[in-house]
């Protein structure tokens, strides 16, 4: 069972220390499968985007960290958000406003989906009921198919405007 299985369907920030441990765990095989290192800079972002219920922009990332006793500097930060992105552990989320977000990958923090803000680019992790997912992947899988495609998995991102925005 992969770790988004086991964790919460209420958002990530509800994770408690042995979901913790489990990402980690996840996040330090990968480092090791790619001859890297797990260095404390990089568990600290992986904690930072496990706590948050949303893709963080850099800057949320920076205000974030600085809360804890480490605090990351800027450009450690972009250095290490490549390496986390090489290993398979971090992916890049782009809004309406052409901002980068950072949210761990789907295999680690669990099938969702975005809520995008047109307005001021915000991004809230979503996540349906599962019969609605169980419909929506056997639909999609028919019309992959009908055009000769092999779905691996969806993405769905449903844009409008956010509470402040509308």
């Amino acid at each position: 069972m992969s770790v988004a299985k086991k964790r919460t369907h209420h958002g990530h920030g509800n994770t408690n220390g042995s979901e913790h441990s489990d990402v980690h765990g996840e996040v330090m095989r990968r480092f090791i499968k790619h001859d890297q290192r797990y260095t404390s800079q990089r568990r600290l972002i992986v904690t930072v985007l496990t706590a948050s219920d949303r893709p963080l922009m850099i800057q949320q990332m920076l205000k974030r960290s600085s809360s804890t006793k480490k605090v990351l500097a800027q450009s450690s930060l972009y250095r290490n958000l490549v390496v986390l992105e090489d290993v398979g552990v971090v992916q890049r989320i782009f809004s309406t406003d052409d901002v980068a977000r950072y949210e761990l990958n789907e295999d680690i923090l669990g099938h969702h989906h975005h809520l995008v803000c047109s307005k001021c680019g915000d991004i809230r992790d979503v996540r349906i009921p599962e019969s609605l997912e169980s419909s929506l992947d056997s639909t999609l899988a028919k019309i992959a198919k009908r055009s000769g495609f092999q779905l691996d998995q969806h993405r769905l991102d449903l844009i409008g405007r956010c509470g402040k925005c509308a």
